[in-house]
């Protein structure tokens, strides 16, 4: 903390401050956001506030940490306040026109991981395409964990693609990872290995219900999946099963109660069914896969 210090606060008084603060307004990860939020105004990791407890805080950092609060106090997720947000272990940043990374999605990128680990063996590096890339949170968390690999990830918003192509390039992963704007597979003319997507599967009439932080703050397009949430899905894993190499897989995320339409409309696409869908924490079943099998 390099600001002028002034007599006043602490560190430690002004996150229990914002602390109650939070918990009054009915935030249920009160004690996390105070401590991230005040990390982030006095740039300060978990151990330097820890160390930092006792020191006063500047009228800068404090003035900055009452902006950053009163945001979340709105509704605005920590994530978006920050501009970024951790997925698979990996910072990306966000814009106005991608979803925030949510743990959930992290079974799509296990179970595609599995799926592609136990196709038949090619002698090339595996080809990936994510649909509805966003900020590219799926495809470079793949990309990382497959040094070999080369993936694309198409987007309709111009947006979108430029938040993921410098995320691939603060990751590293810019010489393998290409980006499209497109509606969802229309510019991509095949051969894939793994076809991954998180694509908008609520309901239109249950977008009004959503928490604020997702209702007001995630694009609406990246959410309403129709009057059955199953849109999507239904232009999508068509397209895909058309674009997959024989042996190759197709995992998408999926909304509470919908595995099952998924799996239909797979295998109505001509794919098989493997295994069960991968549930995240929660025991949603939450990532659904399908194989091309070899004729």
């Amino acid at each position: 903390m390099n600001a002028t210090r002034l007599a006043g606060p602490t560190v430690d008084s002004v996150r229990r401050e914002w602390t109650a603060r939070f918990n009054a307004a009915g935030i249920e990860s009160a004690a996390l956001d105070a401590r991230i939020l005040t990390g982030a105004a006095l740039g300060l990791d978990l151990t330097g506030l820890i160390k930092a407890a006792r020191q006063p805080v500047a009228e800068t950092e404090a003035a900055m940490l009452e902006a950053f609060a009163h945001r979340r106090l709105a509704g605005e997720p920590v994530a978006r306040i920050l501009g970024s947000k951790e997925f698979w272990g990996l910072p990306f940043k966000l814009s106005t026109e991608t979803l925030v990374p949510r743990p959930d999605t992290e079974t799509v990128v296990e179970l595609a991981l599995e799926m592609l680990r136990t196709m038949p063996h090619s002698a090339r590096p595996a080809r990936i395409a994510d649909i509805g890339t966003g900020s590219g949170a799926i495809l470079l968390a793949l990309l990382s964990e497959l040094p070999e690999a080369f993936g694309v990830g198409t987007d309709i918003s111009l947006a979108a693609l430029m938040t993921a192509s410098d995320n691939a390039v603060t990751l590293g992963l810019a010489p393998r990872a290409g980006f499209v704007a497109c509606d969802y597979a229309a510019a991509l003319s095949g051969g894939f290995d793994l076809i991954v997507s998180n694509p908008p599967y609520i309901r239109t009439a249950d977008v009004a219900g959503l928490a604020v932080e997702v209702r007001d703050h995630d694009p609406h397009r990246a959410l309403d999946g129709g009057a059955d949430g199953l849109n999507a899905y239904r232009d999508l894993i068509p397209e895909a099963a058309r674009l997959l190499e024989p042996g190759g897989a197709l995992v998408v995320e999926a909304g509470i109660g919908q595995s099952g339409d998924i799996e239909g409309f797979m295998t109505a696409a001509g794919l098989t069914m493997m295994d069960a869908p991968r549930t995240d924490l929660g025991g949603v079943a939450r990532a659904v896969g399908g194989r091309k099998m070899p004729r």
